[in-house]
């Protein structure tokens, strides 16, 4: 019999002389894995060759250096956040030996177990220790996918995260943006009444800008998570005048960053807001919340308000 493991490669697995052979044809063709199959049925029933042996899996640290780093760089060289992310979580894991030396095909509930204790011990959070086994996860599952090994041990999340589906209320709004220094005032200003993410915000730019589309004008986002987080918004009358009150300032310019900072990139980034962010929540006794709720905030009373589904995944730029 032929079946697919990982959602694209097929395998195979049939019984002679009382033992199981399964292997993968790594193929995506499920013709050429029966043929595959087929062939090495008949090579066996020839005696052209015996019972394969198991190829010895690697380790998790063998694995994580010569397939799966290069595979993530390669596949994420335009998303250099997510290579990132992947190649800190590695580093994380490579961390606790008795996980990193582990084969593959012997990591197992227990090693997984050991390793969140270790991280809980440390003082982490759960929330980034999940991310640390979705890492863990998705290196297994390619091992499993590309032929590495037979088997893979199950990761699961652990329970507890706190997660950010928070809605300020229009009064929490309104004393947190009193509270507010700029230009943290304005950027949550803009998140509230566009539903951008903060990294779009963060990297607006003035040649995005149309004054004169629609009532108070549009604005563009060219970069994002996906393909569909490309797309045109309104602008409210409060965003067109913090960003036209801005843009005078600035001497009218006709392309660059909108949010300058004497950062790297030359923009503002997460990392330039958290003091403010924290003074100003503090200030303004509102439930402790991050930026990105301010997404969350726009999206869900649109919702409410009654837009349709399609309209609010277009806008939110969700494909």
């Amino acid at each position: 019999m032929i079946y697919k493991r990982g959602g694209r490669i097929y395998w195979y697995k049939f019984v002679w002389q009382g033992e199981t052979i399964r292997e993968s044809t790594k193929q995506g063709n499920d013709k050429v894995a029966r043929q595959m199959e087929a062939a090495h049925r008949t090579s066996l029933a020839k005696g052209e060759v015996g019972i394969r042996e198991k190829k010895q899996a690697p380790t998790l640290s063998t694995f994580a250096k010569s397939q799966f780093l290069p595979w993530a760089e390669a596949t994420f060289a335009a998303k250099p956040k997510t290579w990132l992310w992947y190649r800190n979580g590695i580093r994380r894991l490579m961390e606790f030996r008795q996980l990193a030396e582990c084969s593959l095909d012997h990591i197992a509930g227990e090693h997984i177990a050991a390793y969140v204790a270790r991280r809980q011990s440390e003082g982490l959070l759960v929330s980034s220790i999940n991310r640390e086994l979705q890492v863990l996860r998705r290196m297994l599952c390619l091992a499993l996918e590309w032929g590495t090994v037979e088997r893979v041990a199950k990761v699961r999340m652990i329970s507890g995260e706190q997660h950010r589906e928070f809605v300020l209320s229009p009064e929490e709004e309104a004393r947190y943006l009193a509270a507010a220094p700029e230009p943290l005032a304005s950027i949550a200003t803009v998140l509230a009444d566009t539903g951008f993410r903060p990294e779009e915000c963060y990297r607006m730019r003035w040649e995005g800008i149309t004054w004169v589309n629609g009532r108070n004008g549009t604005l563009l986002v060219t970069h994002g998570k996906t393909a569909a987080a490309r797309r045109v918004l309104p602008m409210t009358p409060r965003v067109r005048a913090i960003l036209e009150t801005r843009w005078e300032a600035a001497g009218q310019p006709l392309e660059g960053w909108v949010w300058v900072a004497p950062t790297l990139s030359g923009h503002i980034e997460a990392s330039s807001l958290k003091k403010q962010h924290s003074k100003a929540v503090r200030l303004s006794r509102v439930r402790p919340f991050v930026l990105y709720s301010m997404r969350h905030t726009f999206l869900t009373r649109l919702g409410e308000s009654g837009c349709d589904v399609w309209t609010l995944a277009r806008i939110a730029g969700h494909s």
